[in-house]
């Protein structure tokens, strides 16, 4: 099984990068890990947010492939413990699934097309971090699991 994070920009913060870069490496020792970045959106500034999370939808249902089980990372999504996690990860393992996708979206959220093309969702917390956070955090619990 491959695991493959997708997320909307890039991490412009250099602490962070080297934090996700170091959790991949790690990761990947175990199972293949990568990251895929969607570009932001130009002209961002001239867009509303249903326009941009348009965009930024189109080209994550484009890096998906056919039989992907893809789980979003969502504010309304479930919450695990990192062993329920792990256990998550272990029982898509089992069933065999070529491809397991997570979804960073941008900072408006996922567009409808996301949402029904998504298997599940996920919450790494009720609380609010930024989108680079949220790629430690999670690369940490990618490795963790």
């Amino acid at each position: 099984m491959k695991i493959v994070i997708i997320a909307v920009g890039k991490t412009s913060t250099d602490y962070v990068a080297r934090g996700v870069e170091e959790f991949l490496k790690r990761a990947n020792r175990y199972v293949g890990v990568e990251l895929t970045v969607i570009p932001d959106v130009k002209s961002s500034k001239a867009l509303t947010e249903d326009a941009q999370k348009q965009q930024e939808g189109r080209a994550i249902l484009a890096a998906l492939q056919p039989g992907d089980v893809v789980t979003l990372l969502d504010e309304r999504g479930k919450e695990l413990t990192s062993r329920e996690f792990s256990g998550l990860i272990e029982r898509r393992m089992i069933q065999g699934i070529k491809r397991l996708v997570f979804v960073i979206g941008g900072p408006y959220g996922f567009a409808r097309e996301v949402y029904e093309r998504a298997d599940d969702k996920l919450s790494l917390s009720r609380m609010t971090f930024t989108h680079e956070m949220v790629r430690l955090f999670f690369t940490e619990q990618i490795y963790r699991a």
